[in-house]
């Protein structure tokens, strides 16, 4: 039996060793995959092996949803958390189970469609900040308002890439179990299973499941698919995680190709079609200038080299030093133009040879916004009604949020 392996026996006897050794509060992080779960089911049997009078401090186990999580996987991770409450009930630990979401300023559907913001891309990533790492690092930094210090929990592994290998080395306290965490004062990780490989958790998971069958479908859902994205709490995270087509949110635009929602469907999913659909479209609309603003949230325009989408045959020549006297002369609103085809001719140091330019793109305009919208709900209702899944893609709460963004914005 695996779970009498060697690398079991030391990881649960690390993991009663750091518990043990001092009054700081536990935050593990649980994203719902194979090394996450291997994580919450060593800390469940190891601490269940200690006496209830040494069960002395808190553990929470956090689940950041991000609320565009595919619905299967989100699915599964809402049966995992109630599976670990009742598993730490059961065995008398004081463990609490908490999802953590962003905040609805922050939420993926206000931010594009409230704001208008571009949809990812991998020099832009702006949504694991606002979506994963600050809902986290909000919920650890209230613990370390409380109790002054935390230890995070985590199912890293120095075999998952040369990078994480190197981060892990780099924040190891020399002679503790513990690491300092690379962003958060008063905050360290701990990582029990930082020397297993993945057929370890593998063959540990399906040795002896801690709460039932749940991860023989855990892993189905890697077969059916290409992976999870991780709980991401800091910037060493960040880069290597959720950048290679792993499950995760749905609407992920950072990859060229969702082959988790493609997996998803070859095996047998057809409802998820829709959601797919609706993803390609907003990595097909991401670069179409006609979509967007030429001219930054803040109101600022710039000038560009990059002239595609640029019809030139039909493209009005400005020189540099003009361009506002014509965009004042011509009536041109930078929020809501869309077949703007202008050339900006800039001199080079005085030279007379001009360079191309054109204006930048921002945000997505406002009838672009209005339209995703409306794409979206219907998208949402084809799903209930052609295949009769009561799905719920965007909330109430931020259709109010968009609208209140959009009726100061026109």
């Amino acid at each position: 039996m695996f779970a009498d392996n060697k690398k079991v026996v030391r990881a649960k006897e690390t993991i009663k060793e750091t518990y043990l050794a001092d009054s700081r509060p536990w935050v593990v992080g649980f994203s719902g995959g194979k090394d996450s779960s291997v994580v919450v089911q060593l800390v469940l049997q190891a601490l269940g092996e200690l006496e209830p009078i040494q069960r002395a401090k808190k553990v929470y186990v956090i689940s950041s949803d991000t609320l565009v999580e595919t619905p299967l996987i989100i699915n599964q991770i809402n049966n995992a958390l109630d599976k670990i409450q009742a598993e730490a009930d059961r065995r008398g630990i004081p463990l609490e189970t908490q999802k953590v979401k962003p905040e609805i300023n922050d939420t993926f559907w206000v931010s594009i469609l409230g704001k208008g913001y571009p949809t990812p891309r991998q020099k832009f990533r702006w949504c694991t900040d606002r979506m994963k790492i600050k809902p986290a690092n909000k919920f650890i930094m209230d613990k370390v308002s409380e109790h002054g210090e935390v230890v995070m929990v985590l199912g890293v592994r120095m075999d998952e890439s040369k990078s994480r290998a190197e981060s892990i080395r780099s924040h190891t306290i020399e002679g503790s179990h513990l690491m300092k965490h690379s962003t958060l004062p008063n905050a360290y990780t701990f990582a029990p299973i930082k020397d297993w490989s993945t057929d370890d958790v593998w063959e540990f998971l399906l040795d002896e499941p801690v709460w039932g069958k749940e991860n023989h479908q855990l892993l189905q859902l890697y077969q059916d698919s290409d992976g999870e994205c991780p709980l991401v709490i800091d910037a060493d995270s960040k880069k290597v995680s959720c950048g290679n087509s792993r499950f995760g949110c749905w609407t992920c635009t950072v990859v060229n190709e969702d082959k988790a929602l493609s997996g998803f469907i070859n095996n047998g999913v057809e409802w998820l079609k829709p959601l797919l659909e609706f993803r390609n479209h907003l990595v097909e609309i991401r670069g179409d200038r006609r979509k967007r603003q030429k001219q930054m949230i803040n109101g600022r325009r710039y000038l560009t080299t990059n002239l595609d989408g640029v019809d030139r045959s039909r493209a009005v020549r400005v020189p540099e030093s003009e361009l506002d006297d014509w965009l004042k002369r011509n009536g041109v609103d930078l929020r809501t133009v869309e077949d703007l085809h202008l050339i900006v001719e800039v001199p080079v140091e005085g030279e007379l040879f001009p360079v191309e330019k054109t204006l930048g793109l921002g945000p997505f305009t406002l009838k672009t916004r209005e339209e995703l919208l409306n794409r979206l709900l219907a998208t949402q209702e084809r799903i209930r009604t052609e295949y009769g899944m009561e799905v719920e893609l965007i909330s109430e709460e931020e259709i109010e949020e968009i609208k209140r963004i959009w009726s100061k914005t026109k």
